[in-house]
């Protein structure tokens, strides 16, 4: 599970994912759940094919939910389930994937018995595009629309650097733990993945090689970034 990532400014995302520039006040800054994020998604005005930032609460709001502040997490989403999974079978269904920007994200590792967060960048310095599924919901009170999104994982219990993160669970096996990891979408998948059809989209679901990361903890690549 991802619990935190840094989010590139809007500028940054426009350009280099080439949208139409839309000023949302998106600021680079870390963002946790529940709090705001941008996210790139098909252009839900266009009867044609183009791509739109959005700004949306990290934290999938369920159609079916009652209120915003739903009692569970929905930050991440499973991407074995969500055809199946209440939370997220609808948006899935929709075709309501999205691409969420993030200049690094942190994992746990807990290697050395306490938990020390790790932040993983990528090697080649651009930024990552991570797989997602958007929703809109409508407050049964107000009437206010609310702009959501959930980050998809996959299973990386095999995976050299991903099976690292995470807490392990005593009463299983090595390769048993279901590690998750996030899973990201290079630019030249991505109108695959936000304008093709189920089949074509989940060909991209798939972990990144080890090479693609630099991963490092926290404190060391703080050290270096101030260098």
């Amino acid at each position: 599970m991802c619990n935190r990532y840094h989010s590139p400014d809007e500028g940054y995302i426009q350009q280099y994912w080439r949208l139409n520039p839309r000023q949302l006040g998106l600021g680079a800054r870390d963002v946790f759940p529940r709090s705001l994020g941008g996210f790139i998604r098909r252009a839900v005005d266009d009867p044609g094919y183009s791509k739109e930032l959005t700004v949306g609460r990290w934290g999938l709001i369920p159609w079916f939910s009652k209120t915003p502040d739903i009692k569970y997490s929905t930050n991440n989403a499973r991407a074995e389930e969500v055809a199946d999974k209440a939370s997220f079978k609808d948006p899935w269904k929709r075709g309501h994937r999205c691409i969420i920007p993030a200049t690094t994200f942190d994992e746990p590792n807990w290697e050395s018995g306490k938990n020390v967060w790790w932040r993983f960048a990528r090697a080649d310095g651009d930024p990552w595009g991570l797989a997602g599924l958007w929703n809109t919901w409508k407050d049964p009170a107000t009437g206010e629309l609310i702009e959501s999104y959930t980050m998809l994982t996959l299973n990386a219990d095999e995976h050299p650097l991903m099976n690292r993160m995470h807490k392990p669970d005593p009463k299983l096996a090595a390769d048993k733990q279901d590690k998750r990891s996030v899973i990201p979408i290079e630019l030249a998948e991505v109108d695959q993945w936000l304008e093709g059809s189920m089949k074509e989209a989940q060909a991209v679901l798939k972990l990144a090689p080890v090479g693609v990361f630099t991963a490092v903890p926290v404190s060391a690549h703080r050290r270096i970034r101030n260098a």
